[in-house]
């Protein structure tokens, strides 16, 4: 019995070594940059989420999906795919997409810019939402399956509050705050949206209602007025779909797939994927790439401290590992210029400053251009404020210049559970942060104090890196949050765009002919 335990062990090891020996040959394959056929057709298939970094991919192929491209991928492979003489036509395929909508502007812009490569651009729509088909009506032509669902209806921002659950919980939360629009503890101690919110959200919703609608008509070729109407009556059947304009072709997949190989005079398309085109370097494709280097910088997630090589966690955006990397882009002397890209919502306050701080260290090395993604909101716009030209999509969540603190107080809830706490303490305010007790009253000014002197800061360091005075940022903090078109306006950002004008601008700052290809 004891041999044949053993034996069943041994046989276990092995076959896990094997496992692993196998998934890192095939991951070192996989590294190797897919060999592109001529007249290849790229198909660029966008599910779920386009990150702005890459996530480290440990799947084994064939049993697990492949990890999402990401924006700037599909930024770099559309512009290959319009030189690259070996591709003839891309087939835009988005299901399901959850990207937020300054992702969708940069995505269906750099759709429009292909297009003008004269070469063809179709979208196939699966189950297709609002957010499918905002990026799929800057194609050509838009395919759809006849027993499909056009599911676009506008717009809807919800919120969500446990102000009462927590009271049946016996969960009391203090929340302070500065800034009369800074809402986030809300959730927490509200039921509904305060007027101050409300008249955000409501901001926000015009904004990108009339987007979505200028866009859709833009491509479609209606105007703004007969979108309204026929979004009034969305969703669509596939076929009401059609009738109305709204897509060109109701075919099933390798029906609109022959279409194309007749078009291309082809018998036989020649399929490749996004992400082995995403792998094709500059180097591989006629009229791209060029021998100054430009480094492309991403910070994207909630704001901690920490090292998530010590601490385990990788995810979001801490500010310890971002700061080396800042360091080592910053002493790189093969490095040009830097590109940093923002997408975050903020996080912690010391975090943030630490990573201002070195963005600052980094501005006195190296030009440098700020991009921001979906958001650059809180402590994601506090790191950019380096007073160096910030470019933002015309939907990118910006400012919500303010501060918050949260405590809950969980008597109620240990008193139903039949738990109690008892203590000792020296010290006027040790148990300022317990969670057996509400704030009191000196509690409460000592901490107001605290974050005022933070709010004061944050303001005095955008006044400083926008060039103005404190007294005209005030007005356009309180913790308010704007859209890129909006912060524009105000002076908090400095241009609309994405990434060609951050590569653009990048190359001015950083002595690069404007006609002179670089390397991201």
């Amino acid at each position: 019995m004891a041999k044949f335990l053993l034996g069943l062990l041994t046989g276990a090891v092995v076959m896990v070594l094997i496992l692993v020996i196998g998934a890192f040959a095939i991951a070192s394959l996989r590294g190797r940059p897919a060999t592109i056929a001529d007249d290849s057709t790229l198909i660029l298939r966008l599910d779920g989420d386009a990150p702005e970094k890459p996530r480290v991919d440990v799947s084994i192929p064939f049993l697990q999906p492949h990890t999402p491209v990401t924006v700037e991928n599909i930024w770099s492979m559309l512009r290959h795919a319009a030189a690259d003489p070996r591709i003839k036509a891309v087939v835009f395929e988005p299901s399901g997409s959850a990207v937020g909508w300054a992702k969708m502007q940069e995505i269906r812009a750099d759709l429009e810019q292909f297009r003008k490569s004269g070469k063809p651009l179709i979208a196939y729509l699966k189950a297709p939402n609002t957010r499918d088909y905002y990026m799929a009506s800057a194609c050509s032509k838009i395919y759809m399956s006849p027993s499909d669902l056009l599911d676009v209806k506008g717009v809807a921002l919800e919120m969500m509050y446990f102000k009462n659950t927590l009271d049946k919980l016996g969960v009391h939360v203090d929340v302070e705050h500065v800034g009369k629009y800074k809402d986030y503890g809300d959730m927490f101690t509200r039921t509904s949206m305060s007027p101050e919110t409300n008249e955000v959200m409501s901001g926000l919703a015009d904004e990108i209602y009339a987007d979505l609608v200028n866009a859709i008509a833009k491509g479609r070729g209606k105007s703004p007025d007969a979108i309204r109407a026929l979004i009034d009556d969305g969703p669509f059947l596939a076929k009401d779909a059609k009738a109305k304009g709204l897509v060109d072709e109701l075919r099933y997949e390798d029906q609109a797939f022959g279409e194309l190989k007749t078009t291309l005079h082809q018998t036989e398309l020649k399929k490749v994927s996004e992400h082995d085109y995403a792998d094709v370097p500059d180097s591989a494709v006629p009229g791209t790439g060029g021998a100054d280097r430009i480094a492309f910088v991403v910070a994207e997630g909630s704001i901690s401290r920490g090292d998530p090589e010590s601490s385990g966690n990788g995810s979001g955006l801490e500010s310890e590992t971002f700061d080396k990397m800042l360091s080592k882009v910053a002493n790189d002397k093969n490095i040009k210029g830097v590109i940093v890209r923002i997408d975050s919502p903020g996080g912690e306050v010391v975090a943030s400053d630490d990573m201002w701080r070195a963005m600052n260290e980094l501005h006195r090395k190296k030009p440098v251009v700020i991009s921001m993604g979906d958001d650059a909101a809180s402590g994601g716009y506090f790191m950019a404020m380096t007073g160096d030209p910030i470019i933002a999509y015309p939907a990118t969540i910006t400012g919500s210049i303010g501060v918050v603190f949260g405590k809950p107080n969980l008597h109620g809830l240990y008193d139903k559970v039949g738990v109690s706490k008892d203590y000792v303490s020296r010290g006027r305010f040790a148990l300022i942060e317990s969670d057996y007790q509400s704030l009191s009253e000196p509690e409460r000014k000592k901490l107001v104090a605290g974050i005022d002197a933070e709010y004061e800061d944050f303001v005095g360091k955008v006044a400083t890196a926008r060039r103005k005075p404190a007294s005209t940022i005030e007005p356009l903090a309180q913790g308010r949050v704007w859209l890129g078109d909006q912060a524009k306006a105000n002076g908090l950002v400095d241009e609309l765009g994405g990434l060609d004008r951050a590569v653009e601008m990048i190359k001015s700052k950083s002595g690069i002919p404007a006609d002179k290809k670089v390397t991201l």
